[in-house]
């Protein structure tokens, strides 16, 4: 459960055919990655560049980095990288790039993200700099919004596998599942802070709004 990349990873071979004695669930699907751009841009129309936040010790996080600026492009934005490695280098890359208008954050999966989480929630309310995240732990911590997997749902399916292998399935024919259930999660109070209107549309999507 919740493996961003499972063959990148080890764990298993592919994810149609995992080949050994693990099967599972992905906590990602890289189409998302760019729907991230649009909800950003939904909430925050006059944005016109975006820093990715991305762990450079998952692959994983150019892959995503790639997906983003596929659809960036016709959204009239300017997409850069930026690493999560450390505290420091976290801040002084934010604070550089918040030195121009018009900015947003994407932070993308990863362990760093996750370890520097409460970190970049800060700078992103120092700098008024609109953010989307990958967790929604993110948002009840305090940041703007997130979309991604439903991982309570993900646990359900996953006990559906748990009793087919107890009956006597093997893992190696399981194929691994990407998330079929996504939601959106938005934090009003973080909105308003940013001077931020959330569209009627937006609000009529989201899973939960916190206020």
């Amino acid at each position: 459960m919740n493996v961003i990349d499972p063959v990148g990873a080890g764990f298993v071979d592919t994810l149609a055919r995992p080949g050994g004695n693990v099967t599972g669930f992905m906590n990602f699907e890289y189409s998302l990655s760019g729907k991230w751009l649009e909800l950003l841009k939904q909430i925050a129309p006059s944005m016109t560049r975006a820093a990715v936040l991305k762990d450079p010790a998952f692959g994983v996080g150019s892959v995503q980095f790639g997906a983003i600026q596929a659809v960036a492009q016709s959204l009239g934005i300017e997409v850069s990288p930026i690493n999560v490695r450390d505290a420091g280098e976290i801040e002084r890359a934010i604070a550089a790039f918040a030195r121009s208008a018009n900015g947003a954050l994407i932070v993308t999966s990863g362990i760093s993200a996750s370890v520097h989480r409460e970190l970049i929630i800060a700078l992103a309310a120092r700098y008024k700099l609109p953010a989307i995240y990958s967790n929604r732990a993110n948002v009840t911590g305090g940041g703007l919004m997130t979309y991604g997997p439903d991982r309570v749902d993900q646990f359900r399916r996953a006990a559906g596998y748990v009793d087919r292998i107890l009956k006597g399935e093997k893992p190696a024919d399981l194929p691994v599942q990407a998330p079929t259930k996504f939601e959106l999660v938005i934090n009003l109070k973080t909105a308003k802070a940013l001077s931020l209107t959330v569209p009627q549309t937006l609000l009529a999507t989201a899973d939960e709004v916190i206020e």
